[in-house]
């Protein structure tokens, strides 16, 4: 007997899903195959209870169990029996194999698994003595995840046979990746400002662990979490319950009009280009699916269970495969970071021009440590050198050594990473001038802020 036949099917109710927009209401799923309506084919988790924010702190997103379901011709059934507890549906690009988070025994930590579309029995991808959630497909045959550690979920990458595991983020705190965007790099989710909050808010990495950033820096607007992308390359998420998006053609985030309700995130498009969410709506108790069209205020109930809820979907189809990122790290223990303004930033520019960059990062107790300082040229250029896959944060100086500007959050460099940055929190959508920093005429010798001194760097590799 199946683990979960103690929680009961749920009972489809569905609506039009490809006719005129209107409210949603019943219809009688049991009637001829030839009289109902076309439903999309899902994947979805369905639980008893949900905590949408709970992995950000650490928490258990199901703590009553879950199971992934799987919606074809208007009916819904269990994806796998044969495990306790099942989430976190992810369908190959072939749409032939579905990646998820399961446990075999109720009181196992959550393991990697996968298993073909066709009923095959599902096949352990990875183990572990902790909790390895929200797996997703990458290119190379390559998978991207979370697992918990003592300081949090951190990001993980790994092949589909377990091995060659490589972690992506090196900070204190939770990581929960959404999505891997057609450019190959991962959207992940975590608390704003990076490794020190608690409101959550999207970021990016790529493939390698490098170029860690946010998605758009109007934190004001923060709160964001359960990213997607579209064919159109937008970025789907909730925003304090309802839905936003990013578009390259704005600076920040743009609402997106809908029904009243409280949205679970994990948009799945369809070919029409409207959306399956997962919505509570008000005065219910559950997320059930629904489908939307962008804009409209009009939804139109998919399917619902009366005790859980209904959340994750993915549509059950193929689809492109993300470019794949070949890394350009070397071999070094350190990385390199070149600012070409230092006087700019998103939030006004300084007034004061900074004399010197400090850089802190913490110790093995969560203590600040302080790094050295490097001097910043007439045109705020500065060329440093720091300690790859640690916390690294920078603050501005005057040249009386009083702080102008310091970071609140933390990011990381990747050892044997080289990059640039247009200013101090510039934003990501913003283009550098073009012309060559003043530091580099000077020297190509970044300032060692390593820990040791603020000396010029003899290699570090």
């Amino acid at each position: 007997m199946s683990r979960w036949s103690f929680l009961a099917i749920p009972a489809v109710v569905m609506a039009l899903a490809f006719g005129a927009q209107q409210p949603a209401h019943r219809i009688d799923a049991r009637r001829a195959p030839s009289t109902r309506p076309q439903v999309p084919e899902l994947l979805y988790t369905a639980a008893l209870v949900y905590d949408l924010s709970a992995a950000l702190h650490g928490a258990e997103r199901f703590p009553r169990g879950a199971q992934i379901m799987i919606l074809r011709d208007g009916h819904a059934t269990p994806l796998v029996s044969s495990l306790a507890a099942s989430a976190d549906p992810s369908l190959s690009f072939d749409g032939k194999t579905v990646l998820f988070a399961g446990k075999q025994n109720a009181d196992d930590p959550w393991q990697i698994w996968s298993m073909a579309l066709d009923g095959s029995e599902p096949r352990r991808v990875l183990i572990a003595s902790t909790d390895l959630i929200r797996p997703l497909w990458m290119p190379d045959r390559r998978i991207v995840y979370a697992r918990r550690t003592p300081e949090g979920f951190a990001l993980e990458t790994a092949g589909l046979d377990g091995a060659s595991v490589q972690r992506l983020s090196f900070l204190p705190g939770n990581f929960i990746p959404d999505d891997v965007l057609r450019d190959g790099r991962v959207l992940f989710e975590s608390g704003f400002p990076l490794g020190a909050g608690s409101v959550p808010e999207l970021y990016l990495v790529y493939a390698d662990g490098s170029g860690v950033e946010s998605v758009r820096c109007d934190h004001e607007a923060a709160d964001r979490q359960h990213g997607r992308q579209l064919q159109s390359s937008d970025i789907v998420f909730t925003r304090g319950g309802s839905l936003a998006r990013f578009t390259s053609a704005l600076a920040e985030e743009a609402p997106v009009a809908g029904p009243a309700g409280d949205f679970a995130g994990d948009v799945a498009e369809l070919p029409d280009s409207r959306w399956v969410v997962s919505l509570r709506l008000h005065g219910t108790r559950h997320y059930a699916l629904h489908i939307v069209k962008p804009g409209a205020p009009a939804t139109m109930l998919l399917v619902r269970d009366a005790d859980r809820d209904l959340v994750e979907p993915v549509l059950i189809a193929p689809r492109p495969a993300p470019n794949r990122h070949p890394s350009a790290l070397h071999e070094w223990t350190t990385g390199n970071l070149l600012a070409l303004n230092a006087q700019l930033s998103r939030g006004g520019n300084l007034k004061t021009a900074p004399a010197s960059v400090g850089a802190e990062t913490l110790d093995s107790k969560g203590g600040v440590v302080d790094l050295g300082t490097a001097p910043i040229e007439t045109d705020g250029s500065f060329f440093v050198q720091a300690a790859g896959d640690r916390p690294l944060r920078f603050i501005l100086l005057d040249a009386q050594g009083h702080t102008l500007r310091k970071e609140q959050g933390w990011f990381w460099v990747r050892r044997g990473e080289q990059r640039i940055c247009v200013g101090c929190h510039t934003g990501p959508e913003r283009a550098p001038d073009n012309r060559v920093p003043q530091v580099l005429l000077r020297t190509t010798t970044p300032v060692a802020l390593t820990g040791s001194s603020g000396s010029p760097a003899t290699g570090g590799r």
